[in-house]
């Protein structure tokens, strides 16, 4: 993993003014991007706070309680960062990313289309889009509290759910210490969401080159259902956020680093201290395809989320009403395993 060697000559020194990242370039030389491309989908390189996730588990009480000032101000002032020095090893993310390449093939297409359904029960799902709205061929699957996944490619099934366990333990200490930049026990958000029991659906995503899509989009402007939404990808280029001073920002994930980005649950939670997100994925200037998995980790879908009354006073009136994570995930007509965000609906007048 990445070593971070100018956080820890800062330990003792005060923190910057506005920056969150424990300082380190993560400005990657975008070979697949064209810088000079300006259009209605242009993105500034602004830097993107980063957190070291081996010095959240620091026994180092100084250094813990700076990555945890860190990781306050990058959920407050950013709602999204990246995270390094994780726990995966990198045999898992390219075991992952060799597998899904493979389950795309394109000359196994028609083998995938008996994923192609739209039923509620689905714990799977496949699809190909190609249109002025969307351009991706997707596999969605429901990976907690139940496991399911395609059994071809063979290897397919066994790499996800090593991801998705390696995953999962780096949510649960994500919990753990936002929890602590809340001001609470740590046990404060897997209460709040019961995440032992969590839903969560991963997204396998390819998007075509420019010369194969459609239009210039591959997803269009979005917010996420959950607590977080982790990602990681093969190559950087589309993937964009839309900071909370309403400017586009490009994302260069480091190398072996994992995206997070708040979900909408976590937003409700707090009732409104921590902010989810609009992103959005543009392909017009990729001149390769590009792969990503993404996973939406939720609360248990029976769970009533609602802003915890800690985050409620006369001066910060309730702004979301209470639902379940199931009844959420449904209000806008979608089925489970589509994790659409009801944000807007879930908003107080």
């Amino acid at each position: 993993m990445a070593e971070i060697s100018s956080f820890v000559a800062q330990l003792h020194s005060s923190l910057p003014d506005l920056g969150v990242s424990p300082i380190y370039s993560n400005k990657f030389s975008q070979i697949f991007l064209d810088q000079h491309h300006v259009d209605s989908y242009s993105a500034s390189d602004d830097e993107i706070p980063t957190v070291d996730y081996s010095l959240l588990l620091s026994d180092d009480s100084d250094q813990k309680l700076i990555a945890l000032e860190y990781l306050r101000r990058a959920c407050q002032e950013y709602g999204f960062f990246y995270l390094v020095n994780h726990t995966i090893p990198d045999k898992v993310f390219d075991c992952v990313l060799n597998e899904v390449s493979d389950f795309f093939d394109p000359t196994t297409i028609e083998d995938r289309k008996i994923y192609c359904k739209r039923g509620s029960p689905d714990k799977i799902r496949w699809d190909l889009n190609s249109s002025a709205e969307e351009n991706r061929e997707y596999l969605k699957i429901v990976s907690h509290p139940e496991y399911h996944v395609p059994s071809n490619p063979s290897n397919l099934s066994k790499s996800l759910e090593e991801y998705s366990k390696e995953m999962r333990k780096i949510v649960g200490g994500l919990a753990r210490a936002v929890s602590k930049t809340l001001g609470f026990e740590e046990a404060y958000i897997e209460k709040a969401f019961n995440l032992n029991s969590g839903f969560d659906v991963m997204a396998m995503n390819l998007y075509p080159p420019n010369s194969r899509s459609k239009s210039a989009v591959g997803i269009p402007e979005h917010t996420d259902p959950g607590f977080v939404v982790t990602l990681m990808q093969d190559v950087n280029g589309g993937l964009q956020i839309l900071s909370h001073k309403g400017k586009w920002i490009n994302v260069y994930i480091p190398s072996r680093g994992i995206l997070i980005q708040l979900g909408d649950h976590l937003e409700i939670l707090t009732n409104g201290k921590y902010k989810s997100h609009i992103h959005r994925v543009i392909v017009d200037n990729n001149k390769v395809q590009r792969f990503s998995v993404v996973t939406l980790h939720g609360p248990s879908l029976d769970k009533i989320v609602s802003p915890g009354i800690e985050f409620v006073d006369d001066e910060n009136p309730q702004k979301y009403c209470g639902k379940t994570y199931k009844d959420s995930l449904e209000a806008n007509g979608g089925h489970l395993i589509d994790v659409e965000s009801s944000l807007q609906q879930l908003r107080l007048a």
